[in-house]
């Protein structure tokens, strides 16, 4: 692979206008501009250069451009290329010592700027090549998204997933060609914005404002159980919340989620830690479906759902060992525990959870062989009783969690 260094400028709508002496040198001196057709149209006419636009998918050129075939080559990013997009992707491809980044300002630091927000009390999403579900983690009162849209109808996305949530009272601000000569900022609530039609450049700022009714679906962990969709196979909250503080999401970690069911596990260690990644195994193909429609409702879509029979199915992950592994049924299937204690990364964390006696022995037997520690959790909820309340007992639930030795 060439060592050619590759020059990554951020530009704004307002194109060549708003570039620095530095980002225009660099353009003026290079063979070959990469971009989009919509930022090469804002350079110049009479510059020199070569213009490419990115081809779909970019990967082919990508590859080109890590080859060092354009080793003269600028390429052009939105705003600041290292927030999201294609400086970020460059990046990771060619590594950060071939790149030369020069900056420009934000759509996410215009738009604070404009609302006069303090950027650091604001959360950014990306819908772009996304799912606009994406957003649903963050909707909690009172937080402040500014929100990357694509296409004409990417705010009426955001706006749709704002009212199926329950916040469509939240403020909802359009801003259209930030920086540039036809910036615009509409005003509005989800609800009232409904299907208009944005410019096809816009972000969203938002103020969540959930109606009274709303689900509080908060990150921390143990969401309401009737947060999920499910058919009874489900960890419950108050367990589930037990066994993601055992497990520990962490970023740009792995979670194996074996025997998922509703897929709750998974989806709260990604709703946890948005860098963090996951693979749910579920053998049954309605309840691998369930678990994809979760996931998208819960604003995590890019969980991995797997649909395959544990243990043979951990044969083929990809992503590397896992740094944590969850087991909420199937381990009175012969070697499971053991298969998933070996497939753990050093260091990696271990929990799993049984409610029969089959189960219970398996725990017992792997706590032997492993160590970690064996907890029983009984829980009693208050019921009508006649016309009194009593404690209905909850099936006790025994949770073993063990920790990998590192290497």
């Amino acid at each position: 692979m060439s060592n050619a260094r590759l020059t990554v400028v951020g530009i704004g709508a307002d194109g060549w206008a708003g570039l620095g002496e530095t980002a225009r040198a660099a353009l003026q001196r290079a063979a070959t501009v990469v971009g989009s057709e919509r930022q090469l149209r804002l350079l110049p006419g009479d510059l020199p250069a070569e213009r490419r636009a990115w081809p779909s998918p970019i990967d082919p050129l990508v590859d080109e451009l890590a080859r060092g075939a354009g080793k003269d080559a600028c390429v052009l990013a939105s705003g600041d290329p290292m927030l999201h997009g294609i400086g970020a992707t460059l990046a990771r491809r060619l590594g950060p010592e071939r790149l030369d980044v020069i900056p420009h300002a934000s759509a996410f630091a215009l738009a604070c700027a404009r609302l006069g927000w303090p950027a650091a009390d604001v959360e950014l999403v990306s819908t772009v090549a996304r799912p606009p579900e994406t957003i649903a983690r963050a909707l909690q009162p009172g937080r402040r998204l500014v929100v990357y849209a694509s296409g004409a109808h990417g705010a009426a996305q955001i706006a749709r997933v704002l009212r199926e949530r329950g916040c469509g009272p939240s403020r909802f601000v359009v801003l259209e060609q930030l920086g540039g000569a036809n910036e615009a900022i509409r005003d509005a609530t989800a609800d009232d914005w409904g299907d208009q039609p944005a410019d096809p450049l816009h972000a969203v700022a938002i103020e969540v404002r959930p109606a009274r009714e709303a689900l509080l679906l908060p990150r921390t962990p143990g969401l309401p159980d009737d947060a999920f969709e499910h058919d009874g196979q489900l960890t419950k909250r108050v367990v589930r919340a037990a066994a993601l503080a055992a497990l520990a999401p962490a970023p740009a970690q792995l979670l194996w989620d074996v025997g998922a069911g509703a897929g709750s596990i998974a989806i709260e260690w990604l709703r946890a830690e948005p860098s963090a990644r996951a693979i749910a195994i579920e053998e049954d193909a309605e309840r691998a479906a369930r678990i994809e429609r979760n996931a998208l409702a819960l604003g995590v879509p890019h969980l991995e759902v797997r649909h395959a029979r544990a243990p043979a199915a951990l044969d083929d992950l990809e992503g590397g060992p896992p740094q944590a592994i969850f087991l909420g049924g199937g381990l009175a299937e012969p070697g499971l525990l053991d298969r998933c204690h070996d497939a753990l990364a050093p260091g990696g964390r271990i929990v799993a959870d049984a409610v029969t006696l089959a189960g219970e022995r398996a725990l017992h037997a792997a706590h032997a062989a492993h160590g970690g520690s064996l907890t029983r959790i009984e829980l009693s909820h208050a019921e009508p009783l006649g016309s009194l309340t009593g404690w209905k007992p909850q099936r006790p639930v025994v949770q073993w969690t063990a920790a990998k030795e590192s290497a």
